[in-house]
């Protein structure tokens, strides 16, 4: 007779992270709704350096992906974990330590984006200290994970498993990969890659965050509470094999169709493209998978509103998933990039399958820990068809933008002049496009707090089963049958499922990778190129602080609507001193590539100071404090030290003579501003200098040929 152990569930940490899920939703969607606002009054930008968009915009993608979705993610892995291998925690001390760090590691953000230290990597903002903070808790839950695993009394790992070890794994690799940085002193550093090969990396990274933290773990979770909320199995466990390996070999892949028509190779973006429309395949694998799931269920679809949740972020996971290879089509990337069809995109599988799948588990999960039933049945639904209209109220827009805008920068007048020359044109034009989606994130988080509210009454008419005592037969070692499929034999050995993943997610990312990191050629050089100036440098990492990237790009591309606006296309020889690389993802504004000598310096003076004084109608905020605050030269020296490790061509010993370099440049612009007009005691102390001295520098390495347009 098998041995029988007596243990508990720790239902304390399960109930920890579900409760930080709830507030981060509300805290990172009320940043993202006030961003949104600011598209429209720019009023809201409350005349305050840390509230502008362009720093409270990173803080609300790491707050929804990280704070919001993150806590999701541990919420549900640690619930159903357990379960799985009928076993409590390896460590609750690990467990409590991953919980601890993770807030720790929100709140840094929460203080440090709005300040302005940003390295400027899209979904990897945080500096240094940060980055290592987060790869040790990282570790702390892995170990947590695989020591729960290797003590597991099931000897089967279920699918759900393979997901959240693949997550693992990929995770830790990526983060690794897209944070190797040279530290300059606390809370700066600059990236060991630059411009060509920085962009790469990052998209590898960028796109991969998407694939293996909004979306591989929360398969894992689909194929657990999918089933268990609908009282029924898996509809095929052979096509969850196939849409496990498949999906997490292809992915990898599908970074660079996010540099499409940029300065990255062209075999490179072709990898992109063809890696990405594979992805249809697997990716709808696991829709199928998920919704064939509540087959015989449909009946209790129409009545309960957790399983209408679970449906709405699979058909959203489902349409995002079309959606993304079809925008890696260069024909069709050709009409979304740099447009708001790509935000639409992105808010699809964010409040979709991400939001409408943790809410759905949230409303699962907490009755059952807390022993009671769910305040209102009613409520739920009120959340459910609030929030579903506010993904439509938020997305529609949005994709209406993207296409107006896309048309308008790409039309001529009969005789071949741009029709829109006036970039702003197009701005005015999506205004009321930006208000219908502010109005659906007001839904969307509305619905929000209807859940808190439920949620927090469900709370109180029971009592938390902190450890949920259970039972289950010790674990008997299972030997192979003589014709095992292969795949059984993987499922019992989580070492080696791990080791597999890593080969798997690996293959791309190196074939993708390192011809542009060994062979020089994939970078051809220009002769004409040079390092930028102490002052200039001082001057881009004011324009990385201000997060001027998230509303303008910095990458023209060859097409003729965009050399006859900004001037000659962009060339991967002129980013090499580029660290970060700055190309930008999104036009609010127009693309800066080429803005070197367009205007003169009292106009960069004038803009930053009111952006309407010299653009009507600019939704652009001011920047009174660049005009205000004298210009911080403490690390100047240490910066040039930093990029010449890093191969930058400074001459050695130059940050020695860096700052009489830099008062010198400094001193030119003040007089060329004074000449003009703008009489301002110590201007060339001022923080404005140095940004006019970088903007007048962008794209003036290469002789282009003159724009047309603005």
């Amino acid at each position: 007779m098998a041995q029988i152990d007596k243990f508990s569930y720790d239902n304390g940490i399960v109930r920890n992270f579900a409760l930080a899920t709830a507030l981060w939703g509300v805290v990172g969607m009320t940043v993202g709704l006030l961003a949104a606002f600011q598209l429209i009054f720019p009023s809201w930008n409350l005349g305050l350096a840390e509230t502008t968009f362009g720093r409270i915009r990173p803080l609300h993608t790491n707050a929804a992906i990280f704070a919001f979705v993150g806590n999701g993610i541990f919420m549900g892995v640690y619930y159903s974990l357990q379960r799985l291998l009928k076993a409590r925690m390896f460590s609750d001390a690990l467990s409590k330590f991953h919980f601890w760090g993770w807030q720790t590691i929100i709140l840094a953000a929460a203080l440090t984006l709005p300040l302005g230290f940003t390295s400027a990597k899209e979904y990897a903002e945080l500096e240094w200290p940060i980055d290592i903070a987060i790869a040790l808790v990282w570790v702390a839950f892995g170990i947590n994970m695989f020591g729960t695993i290797l003590k597991r009394r099931e000897s089967h790992l279920y699918v759900a498993i393979w997901f959240y070890i693949a997550t693992w794994i990929t995770v830790t690799v990526l983060h690794i990969g897209n944070n190797l940085e040279l530290p300059v002193h606390a809370m700066k550093s600059y990236p060991v890659f630059a411009g060509v090969q920085d962009a790469l990396v990052q998209w590898w990274y960028g796109h991969n965050a998407v694939a293996f933290f909004l979306t591989t773990p929360y398969l894992g979770l689909m194929y657990y509470f999918m089933p268990k909320a609908a009282n029924r199995p898996v509809f095929s466990y052979k096509l969850s094999i196939i849409h496990f390996w498949a999906l997490i070999f292809i992915y990898i892949w599908a970074g660079p169709h996010h540099l499409l028509y940029t300065a990255l190779p062209d075999w490179a973006q072709s990898l992109g493209t063809v890696f990405s429309i594979m992805l249809i395949a697997p990716s709808w694998g696991g829709m199928l998978n998920g919704l064939l799931t509540l087959r015989g269920a449909w009946d209790r679809v129409r009545t309960d509103p957790i399983l209408k949740f679970m449906v709405v972020a699979v058909t959203a996971y489902g349409m995002a998933t079309f959606e993304g290879p079809m925008l890696s089509i260069k024909s069709v990337n050709a009409i979304s990039h740099y447009t708001d069809w790509t935000i639409g995109h992105v808010h699809i599988g964010t409040l979709g399958w991400n939001g409408m799948l943790t809410f759905g588990i949230l409303y699962w999960l907490l009755p059952r820990i807390y022993n009671t039933k769910l305040y209102s049945t009613k409520l739920a639904n009120t959340h459910f068809w609030i929030g579903t209209l506010g993904i439509l109220f938020y997305a529609i827009p949005l994709y209406w933008a993207g296409w107006t805008q896309s048309l308008m920068w790409k039309e001529f007048t009969p005789d071949g002049f741009l029709k829109y020359g006036n970039f702003l044109e197009t701005v005015t034009q999506i205004l009321p496009m930006y208000a219908m989606r502010a109005l659906g994130g007001t839904l969307y988080l509305s619905g929000v707090f209807v859940m808190v509210y439920n949620l927090r009454k469900t709370m109180a008419s029971g009592q938390l089963i902190k450890n949920e005592m259970t039972e289950a037969p010790a674990r008997v070692v299972e030997h192979a049958e003589a014709k095992e499929h292969w795949h059984r034999w993987i499922e019992r050995r989580p070492v080696q499922m791990l080791l597999a993943s890593t080969i798997v997610i690996l293959i791309g990312g190196l074939i993708e990778i390192a011809p542009m990191v060994l062979i020089d050629s994939n970078v051809p050089k220009i002769a004409s190129v040079e390092p930028y100036t102490p002052l200039e440098l001082e001057g881009r990492d004011l324009y990385i602080r201000e997060g001027c990237l998230g509303c303008h790009s910095q990458m023209v591309r060859p097409f003729r609507s965009e050399t006859e606006r900004y001037g000659d296309y962009s060339k991967s020889g002129e980013f090499v001193y580029d660290r970060p690389f700055l190309w930008g993802s999104k036009r609010t504004g127009p693309d800066l590539h080429r803005l070197g000598g367009k205007y003169p310096d009292s106009w960069h003076y004038n803009h930053m100071l009111d952006p309407t004084s010299m653009s009507p109608g600019s939704i652009m905020p001011p920047y009174p404090w660049l005009i205000e605050d004298d210009l911080n030269t403490e690390y100047t020296a240490a910066k040039i030290k930093t990029l010449r490790k890093l191969g930058t061509p400074y001459p050695m010993g130059y940050e020695e003579i860096a700052l009489d370099d830099l008062n010198r440049q400094a001193k030119e612009v003040a007089a060329s501003l004074n000449a003009d007009g703008v009489m301002d005691e110590g201007l060339e102390n001022k923080e404005i200098v140095a940004l006019i001295a970088y903007l007048q520098r962008l794209g003036t390495d290469i002789k282009p040929k003159p724009a047309a347009g603005n």
